[in-house]
């Protein structure tokens, strides 16, 4: 058992709602697809100041947790620190909706 499950069952939150929140909270958006298309658009040298300004700020990874890496995860198994961030959003946003207060990345793994 690791630190992760442990956590998951005294919170009683079930994988399954994880993956959804993940889901949910790592889609694109129209504001995520505007800041790749700005980064392209600096990268060719054609962007206007505005989109200068757009292409520093960070938009979502479009990437959510799977059912694989969460169990990998729950096993004790050995993934990346992206990865852990994105099951620490999914958890939070869990928590949140409990109504519970965030937790750390420490606090999981």
């Amino acid at each position: 058992m690791s630190k992760l499950d442990d956590f998951l069952s005294k919170s009683k939150i079930d994988p399954r709602r994880l993956l959804a929140a993940s889901k949910q909270a790592e889609a694109l958006r129209p504001e995520d697809r505007a800041i790749k298309l700005a980064k392209k658009r600096v990268k060719k040298k054609v962007a206007s100041d505005a989109e200068k300004e757009l292409a520093t700020t960070k938009g979502r990874g479009g990437k959510a947790v799977t059912a694989p890496l969460l169990r990998k995860a729950q096993a004790g198994g050995e993934i990346s620190t992206a990865a852990k961030q994105r099951i620490l959003r999914a958890v939070n946003q869990v928590l949140a909706s409990k109504k519970k207060d965030a937790v750390a990345l420490s606090d999981l793994f």
